[in-house]
Formats: structure tokens, C-alpha cells, sequence
């Protein structure tokens, strides 16, 4: 009875978080399908609204799981801490053991039945689980080394160097960069955060320099045009595209660069279609719904009582926003080219899926706002 009294003093959802996830979302599959129409045509699919129609697809049950995670008792979260965390290292496993399906020289899904399913970003989702639940039990500890900090970094650790074999640098890095942001926000003391950080500048130059392709792609990175057709090629291409669309863009579906000329257009590089075809103003539009995301996270984050929603919160927003910067900065030049998605809008199941469970966990945290709060 107490519980049902406690559901129905809870507030409603946080409309602005809400508008700004269904405007990422609509023009998510605007441009998938201005960026898809064309290779689906000229393959052997034969059909140019084919990924518009599984991404419609995915949308809806994306929507769907959103609902359902709005409803969630916070509880149930909880438990599922530990199974999730263990859940998303068996499966991690599972890529590196011969489940993996190679796809542009990596291993990053295995099949379930027709669908191919991304072991990483459910992992990212359970990491950012564990840390929220880890820091706010053992406030007191977290401040420590061995108690606080060594256990954290021991899962994140083990987490990433999964993902690495797969491999996979884009991901990797988001996860580190939203873990640094949640123990920032922890409680962790800084001379800890230093070393994390001086630690994982030198294990990315060391598989920068293990691996002949990154070593080539970081070479490339600092001078794109020495190798416009080879390592340099997708950003040279990207910054074309660009750089072409200039105040307002080409026009939507007039964009040259899905001709074969950017590769993983309709997922990885979707943000230098959205700068060709409707230009700075586009980009400008795209980035503003990513703000008004993070605004209404962090806020979320900022007023929530509970210490557990409160780093669980902040984490669902680093997560989305580490990962859209990364893009960002990809599609620019700004960062060496690693295949990552643009949260919402890139073409994709497994990231879509699980950006949306964390959607429908924010939702549900701003719902138990305390209610003197201001919108």
C-alpha cells in the first residue's frame, strides 16, 4: 500500500529530456535515410528505405523499453547490479572465444537468431550501474585507495581490455571518460584521477604503437592530406563534406559524400552527412538537443536525494555525452578516427537499445525529484 501511495506522489517525467530524445530521435532516422537511400539501392538489397525501415524498427522497441524503464522500480535496479556486470563479462568473453562475427577487421557482435547484438554496449550500461552503486554504498570508503579507488578501476580495467581485443578504441575510451566523470563526482580524490588518467595516456600510446593500424591512423590523425587515400581518407572525406555544406548545408538529400566517397556514412561519419547536407545550421540544431540531454541529466543528477540515483544519473549523461563529443570530434579531425556511433541518430540496433534503457532510467529518476524543485 505504501509503495502504491509512493507511485502516485511521484512526478511527472521531465518533459524537456523527453522532447529533446524524441527530437534525436526523429531526425535520427531522417538522416539514416538520406545517408542510406543510396548504397541500399545500388547493392544488392535493392531497396532504398531498407535501413530506414529497421531503424523505424528499432525506434519502436527502443520506445517501448523506454516506457518500461520509466516504471522500473529502482529496486529491481539494484539487483540487477552484480548480474549485469557479470552478465556483460561473459559476453564480452564470448566476442574473443569464436561467438564474434568479423565485420571491417573486428569482432564487436554476436548473433542472436537475426539479430546482431553488441556485447559493449551492454557493458557500458552495467559498468556505469556498478560504479553508481558501488560509490553510493561506500560513501565513506570511497575516498580510500584500496576500498574505494583499486576496485573501481579493477572493474573498469577489466571491462575495457575486453573491448580493446575486440577491438575497439572508440568505445573504450567513452567508458573510460564516463568513469572518470562518475568518480570524479564519487568522491574520488584527485590524485588518484591524476594517475588514472597519466596511466591511460600510456596504455592508449602503447596500443597505438602495438598495433600497425592505429599507429598508421594516429599518423594520419596529425596529417590527414599526406594520406588522403589511405589512413586519411574518412577524414579528409568528412571534412569535405563539412566543409562543403557551409552555412545551410546542400540540401537534405543532396549530399554527395553517401556516394561511396565516406565510408560508414549512415552510422559512424552520419554527423558530416548532417554538416553537408544542411550545414552549420544543422550541426548547430544536432548539438543543441545534445545539450538541452545533458542540461536536464545533470540536472537530474544535481537534485536527486538519493546518492545511488543521483551517480546513476550523472553516468546515463556522461555515457551520451562522452560518446557524442567523441563522434563529433572524429567526424572534425579533432580525435583519430574510431568507429563510434552518434547516440540517436547514428544507423544501429545494440546502441540504440540500451541509449534508450538509459532514456527510460533518467525518466525515472526525474520522477522521484524532490518536489520543491524548479524546473
Amino acid at each position: 500500500m505504501a509503495d502504491a501511495d509512493r507511485n502516485r506522489r511521484r512526478k511527472q517525467p521531465d518533459f524537456l529530456l523527453f522532447l529533446a530524445v524524441t527530437g534525436l530521435l526523429t531526425f535520427g532516422m531522417i538522416m539514416v535515410y538520406s545517408a542510406s537511400q543510396y548504397i541500399a539501392a545500388d547493392s544488392a538489397i535493392n531497396d532504398s528505405f531498407y535501413y530506414l525501415k529497421k531503424q523505424c524498427m528499432w525506434v519502436a522497441i527502443g520506445i517501448v523499453v523506454m516506457f518500461f524503464m520509466m516504471k522500473l522500480d529502482m529496486n529491481l535496479v539494484k539487483k540487477a547490479v552484480w548480474p549485469s556486470l557479470v552478465a556483460a563479462v561473459i559476453l564480452l568473453l564470448f566476442v574473443k572465444l569464436g561467438a564474434g562475427i568479423s565485420s571491417l577487421g573486428a569482432e564487436r557482435s554476436i548473433l542472436l537468431g537475426p539479430i546482431h547484438f553488441q556485447p559493449s554496449e551492454f557493458a557500458k550500461l552495467a559498468l556505469v550501474l556498478f560504479f553508481a552503486y558501488n560509490m553510493s554504498r561506500c560513501r565513506e570508503k570511497t575516498a580510500t585507495f584500496f576500498f574505494g579507488f583499486l576496485p573501481l578501476i579493477a572493474v573498469c580495467g577489466l571491462i575495457v581490455g575486453l573491448i580493446m581485443l575486440q577491438p575497439d578504441l572508440g568505445t573504450s575510451v567513452a567508458l573510460v571518460g564516463t568513469a572518470f566523470l562518475m568518480m570524479m563526482a564519487g568522491g574520488v580524490k584527485y590524485r588518484y584521477l591524476f594517475a588514472m588518467v597519466i596511466l591511460g595516456v600510456a596504455l592508449v600510446a602503447v596500443a597505438i604503437v602495438l598495433e600497425p593500424f592505429r599507429m598508421a591512423r594516429f599518423t594520419a590523425f596529425l596529417n590527414p592530406w599526406a594520406d588522403a587515400q589511405g589512413y586519411g581518407f574518412q577524414t579528409v572525406q568528412s571534412l569535405i563534406a563539412i566543409g562543403s555544406g557551409g552555412f545551410t548545408g546542400v540540401g537534405l538529400g543532396n549530399g554527395s559524400s553517401k556516394w561511396y566517397y565516406l565510408p560508414e556514412v549512415h552510422t559512424d561519419f552520419i554527423f558530416s552527412l548532417i554538416g553537408e547536407e544542411l550545414g552549420l545550421i544543422g550541426t548547430i540544431f544536432t548539438l543543441f538537443l545534445f545539450a538541452v540531454f545533458v542540461w536536464r541529466g545533470v540536472r537530474i543528477a544535481l537534485l536527486s536525494e538519493d546518492p545511488f540515483h543521483s551517480l546513476l544519473a550523472l553516468g546515463l549523461t556522461a555515457m551520451v555525452g562522452v560518446q557524442t563529443l567523441i563522434n563529433f570530434f572524429v567526424a572534425t579531425g579533432m580525435m583519430p578516427v574510431t568507429g563510434i556511433a552518434l547516440p540517436f541518430i547514428s544507423y544501429g540496433g545494440s546502441s540504440l537499445i540500451f541509449t534508450m534503457i538509459g532514456v527510460g532510467l533518467l525518466l525515472n529518476l526525474s520522477t522521484r525529484l524532490p518536489k520543491g524543485d524548479i524546473g
